[in-house]
């Protein structure tokens, strides 16, 4: 099977994997230089960088590699390990580095009104695909979202049914309204997806978490919910809100290891947590009275 082949194949698939490749040789060895192996997700393997202990040690890697999502290089001296000792006539030196193959960046949007527009052409130019949704025909369209790879006019309880995102997708909650944004939230956090976010204010993410707690949903499914979201970097238009998003999934995708500024409330005691849901709830029959 062609290593090039199985690679576009297993990204299509949304699957992980991991190529090694021998990038320089001294001496003898018992492969050659660029040869190249592709570990699978699942352990299986296409091609080989010459067997032995130097192949278990690098899938060994690769499937680290894959987890981590960063690259490798590998060190092996034949001459000086005896376990590398093959019985043949080797004595050299190889390196292997160790790259991952990820699948494709897949973005789920939510929503199709100002700031889902600008998002989706700050996400598409930052290497995400996408898919949008919301129950509006003239707002869910290919001409107002060009970039993307699809654009559904549903309505969203029939869309979530449709849907259903991996371990490498991202789902951003961006609708025009607190009921959708729950419907939408209560599906979300019971997928495998990567990262979740929604958009509001501290007051609405307290109530919303609240309410669907109080149908049963595991307080655990909200720890890594993203909201309010994006980065905390002041910003008001939609233009900038997208940019705050865009930045915040970069992060996410990238592994960074910054606490994100806005989440500072939102990682306290649960006890706290209790308390900001009393005082909310306490202000909001405040102005109920009031009205």
């Amino acid at each position: 099977m062609d290593i090039y082949e199985q690679i576009v194949h297993l990204r299509r698939e949304g699957r992980r994997g991991a190529v090694a490749t021998i990038v320089n040789v001294r001496g003898s060895i018992p492969s050659f230089k660029t040869a190249k192996m592709l570990v699978r997700d699942d352990g299986s393997i296409v091609g080989t960088i010459g067997g032995g202990c130097v192949e278990a040690d690098v899938w060994q890697t690769a499937r680290e590699v894959m987890e981590s999502e960063k690259p490798r290089t590998l060190h092996f001296d034949l001459n000086q390990d005896p376990k590398y000792d093959t019985g043949l006539v080797c004595g050299g030196t190889l390196e292997v580095f160790v790259e991952p193959i990820l699948p494709p960046a897949l973005l789920y949007v939510f929503g199709a009104g100002h700031v889902a527009v600008n998002l989706c052409r700050t996400a598409s130019n930052s290497g995400f695909d996408l898919i949008v949704t919301d129950d509006r025909s003239s707002y869910a369209s290919q001409e107002r979202f060009p970039a993307a790879r699809e654009v559904h006019a549903l309505d969203f309880e029939e869309a979530t049914q449709k849907l259903d995102p991996n371990e490498s997708s991202y789902i951003v909650i961006v609708t025009r309204g607190h009921h959708d944004d729950m419907r939408i939230l209560r599906w979300a956090v019971q997928t495998r997806a990567r990262y979740i976010g929604m958009i509001g204010s501290r007051r609405k993410v307290i109530e919303i978490f609240k309410t669907l707690q109080q149908e049963g949903l595991p307080a655990h499914l909200f720890d890594r919910v993203h909201a309010p979201i994006g980065l905390d970097i002041g910003a008001i238009t939609p233009e900038e809100i997208a940019v705050a998003i865009t930045a915040e999934l970069i992060a996410v995708r990238r592994h960074a290891t910054a606490v994100l500024p806005h989440m500072s409330w939102f990682k306290g005691s649960k006890d706290e947590l209790v308390k900001d849901s009393e005082r909310a709830a306490e202000a909001l029959e405040d102005s109920d009275s009031n009205a």
